[in-house]
């Protein structure tokens, strides 16, 4: 199952999209405008986005690009009426990784996705870093510096989250949603789970990897960003 962000402003086409994905077994999130569309995938998880080109208030591809110049790197799809060479070209240029001409078949819109999430699943580092913080997915295990460290694996899959996004913070709501599968578990669940696992990576006289952002969740913060 993937998480899908769907931006289009045809109310019916829409509708059309959500049902169809939700029942190919997908999350969806949905957005009928340009600035919604570009909240949603700047701050949400997702997998992969669904973009029109022509949208209320700016273009896809306006919205592509800035979306690219802050270093969102999840597949994008455009959908657009428009089928000449130049503009899928201009699509492509500004962050596209595939183009859907209006009108298509589902089927095929289900076989683009899979192909951009194969591609997604394929390039996959399998070791992420954090300064001299170093966690091998295949392997699960954790160093600092050298040195392992045994993490639960609640702990690790925590970890795992984190830096997948590292210098953005991260809500309780969605690691409650995306690690706990529980949107109503309690808030002081998460924050002893993040101590625990502060205890195990963080080390004295050294810059605290995890910070804490008041009232809205964590950030786990790599040399390259410095916290606001």
């Amino acid at each position: 199952m993937a998480r899908i962000l769907v931006v289009e402003d045809q109310a019916k086409l829409l509708r059309t999209l959500e049902q169809g994905l939700h029942e190919a077994g997908h999350e969806v999130l949905t957005a009928s405008n340009a600035e919604t569309g570009f909240y949603l995938a700047a701050t949400k998880t997702v997998d992969v986005v669904i973009l029109d080109w022509m949208l209320p208030g700016r273009s896809g591809v306006e919205v592509l690009r800035e979306l690219r110049t802050t270093g969102f790197a999840m597949p994008v799809l455009m959908l657009t009426a428009r089928d000449q060479v130049r503009d899928r070209l201009a699509g492509l240029d500004a962050g596209a990784d595939a183009y859907l001409v209006k009108p298509f078949d589902f089927a095929e819109l289900l076989a683009r996705l899979r192909a951009l999430l194969r591609r997604r699943t394929d390039q996959r580092d399998f070791v992420l870093r954090a300064d001299d913080l170093e966690v091998d997915l295949l392997t699960r295990t954790v160093q600092r510096s050298g040195e392992e460290i045994e993490l639960s694996r609640r702990e690790f899959e925590l970890l795992e989250h984190l830096l997948r996004r590292r210098n953005r913070t991260i809500s309780r709501d969605e690691l409650a949603r995306d690690l706990w599968k529980e949107p109503a578990i309690l808030t002081n669940v998460i924050d002893v789970t993040v101590k625990q696992l502060r205890k195990k990576i963080e080390r004295p006289g050294s810059r605290p990897l995890i910070t804490t952002i008041r009232g809205v969740g964590y950030s786990l913060r790599d040399g390259s960003e410095e916290p606001a």
